[in-house]
């Protein structure tokens, strides 16, 4: 039911309605809040506000006040209705008067009537002269449930409905229907309604005794039944939304507490057999370390790695690279083969190596047959990345020599030789115009880059420690000018001749420098090598590109260790006797 009415549309009935109750639709005509005349309760017809034209009442000149003027035939608009007591006699409630028989209409040319009386004036005998022509009854189609209008008669009730403040009067329950424009209401039956169970006994209180029984269909809100009803689905909703937030914030909890105060969930074992790899980057923490694990599905959880690499202090020598792993490996498994650097899947070429030695490593770390990598070197040099001003003649043994960068690479399952060598030539490339190779060669007085290259290689094998590389290049330099007469400006090292033979032997005879015919003979020729005989490193590169002009001629290692330069040849081969004495006791001769 609505809140001020109870059938299906917005008519009011609240409890401070002053007719609270609805008694007038019970089959009783409603008592419009005036007193009674003469204890005969009066007739009342409302005016529908909503279905009747406005009614007007002509006041002729001369007419007096109590008469209400006889409506005229042919008007459009109806007079106001009297109120009517037991007796016949109608309550004028427009003047304030009782109206006698109906007073005859006034004449207007053209309507027929028959003129009988004054303009506006009653008769002798008082009463105003009957119409020959009776006009149509004014009540007949009228709405008997019309509103009359209340006089404010000395004595009477007052109008509880006339008032702006007041409660419209109630309809007829047959004719309560929606306000034009208004929203209809919901068509479901309440569960209290005749349409909701139609076998349901009603409260009695929801009955008129005189309209034969029959149920209302609304009821009053103030009852308590006019709650809306719940959906049931609605009901559900809400119970899985409270069951999801009860029992989500329990799996977090659990989880926090889990994770907070319980153990980190790791697998047990060295792994399921199948093998990934996983590369770790320079500088990781051992968290993210446990996360790229946990990510290629070796661990089980990034905190079961940490604190097994808390447990086991070798974690902190961890390198950075690629290792092959299995999956599903206890984080103990999994540091065990990070921490052994065989395990570590890379292949790291040393400084100085030269390329023979360099195409053997990759084909034992790629598990290739022995010279695989030399042939693709020899067949495939000039797509390998070498740049333009390197120097490629018959004379040179191997063109990548000098340009395969001693540094570690990683290594994966898409790792070929080609894929590595053309790396290598990368990295050197990348390194070389960084250090600007191209300009610095003419102001040490060389004919191209590629001879810095040359003289760098000298310096790597020739020098034993990297404190020697500067004073080596000296040696070079010097050794290179047409001014040398000590040499003739040959370079006369060892390295050269071991280059040729492929060996790494300190002691070189004298024999043998005179009778190795190659290119690569610095005894023989003059001047450098024909091509690089090493991969030199960054310290041997710098110290080609800055040499230590201290005036260095010539070199000897007494001990194999240390080596002492000197700028005269009588001090060189001064320590060239005492090299040769060491080596005679050595052999016990």
């Amino acid at each position: 039911m609505t809140e001020y009415g109870r059938g299906s549309g917005p008519e009011p009935w609240h409890p401070e309605d002053p007719l609270h109750g609805d008694s007038g639709w019970s089959g009783h005509e409603a008592q419009q809040g005036r007193m009674p005349f003469g204890g005969v309760p009066q007739h009342q017809y409302p005016q529908e506000p909503q279905h009747q034209q406005y009614l007007q009442q002509e006041q002729y000149p001369g007419q007096t006040q109590g008469y209400p003027q006889q409506p005229q035939p042919h008007q459009q608009m109806p007079v106001q209705q009297p109120a009517y007591d037991g007796g016949g006699q109608a309550w004028d409630t427009a003047h304030g008067g009782y109206a006698g028989a109906p007073q005859a209409a006034q004449a207007y040319p053209g309507t027929g009537q028959y003129p009988g009386a004054a303009e506006g004036y009653p008769a002798a005998d008082g009463y105003p002269q009957a119409d020959p022509y009776p006009a149509p009854d004014p009540y007949a189609g009228a709405d008997p449930y019309a509103q009359q209008p209340v006089g404010g008669y000395p004595g009477e009730a007052p109008d509880l409905y006339g008032t702006p403040e007041a409660y419209p009067p109630p309809k007829p329950p047959g004719r309560r229907d929606p306000e034009p424009g208004a929203e209809p209401e919901d068509d479901e039956p309440d569960e209290d309604s005749a349409l909701s169970d139609s076998g349901r006994d009603g409260d009695d209180n929801d009955r008129d005794a005189g309209s034969g029984g029959g149920r209302r269909a609304g009821r009053s809100k103030g009852k308590g039944k006019g709650k809306p009803k719940r959906s049931g689905a609605a009901c559900l909703v809400a119970a899985l939304v409270i069951a999801g937030v009860v029992g989500g914030g329990g799996y977090y909890g659990y989880s926090y507490l889990k994770a907070r105060f319980g153990s980190a969930e790791d697998y047990a074992g060295s792994g399921n057999g199948e093998s990934v790899e996983v590369e770790i980057p320079n500088g990781a923490t051992v968290a993210q370390m446990g996360s790229i694990l946990k990510e290629a599905g070796v661990v089980a959880s990034t905190q079961a790695f940490v604190d097994a690499a808390t447990a086991d202090k070798r974690s902190t020598g961890i390198q950075p690279g690629t290792y092959t792993l299995q999956k599903k490996m206890s984080s103990a498994s999994a540091i065990a083969v990070l921490v052994d650097p065989s395990k570590l899947n890379v292949l790291t070429i040393p400084e100085g190596k030269r390329a023979v030695d360099v195409y053997k490593m990759i084909d034992k770390k790629l598990g290739k047959p022995e010279g695989t990598t030399a042939q693709i070197a020899q067949q495939q040099a000039k797509n390998l990345g070498l740049p333009a001003w390197a120097v490629s003649t018959r004379k040179v043994r191997d063109p990548l020599e000098g340009f395969l960068y001693p540094t570690r690479y990683d290594l994966s399952k898409e790792s070929t030789p080609e894929s590595l060598l053309k790396q290598m030539v990368k990295n050197a490339n990348d390194k070389y115009a960084a250090l600007g190779l191209e300009g610095k060669a003419k102001e040490l007085g060389l004919a191209n880059p590629y001879e810095l290259v040359i003289v760098a290689s000298l310096v790597q094998v020739e020098g034993n420690k990297h404190d020697d590389f500067r004073k080596m290049s000296e040696v070079i330099y010097n050794r290179l000018k047409p001014s040398n007469t000590a040499t003739n400006q040959k370079i006369e090292f060892d390295s050269t001749i071991n280059y040729i033979k492929g060996t790494s032997n300190i002691n070189v005879s004298r024999e043998e420098t005179r009778r190795i015919d190659d290119p690569y003979n610095t005894y023989r020729y003059a001047g450098l090598p024909p091509g690089p005989i090493s991969n030199p490193g960054d310290e041997a590169v710098n110290a080609a590109l800055d040499p230590d002009k201290g005036g260095w001629m010539f070199f000897v290692s007494i001990d194999g260790n240390t080596t002492t330069f000197t700028k005269t040849f009588a001090e060189h081969d001064k320590l060239v006797a005492e090299f040769n004495e060491r080596q005679k006791k050595k052999s016990g001769g």
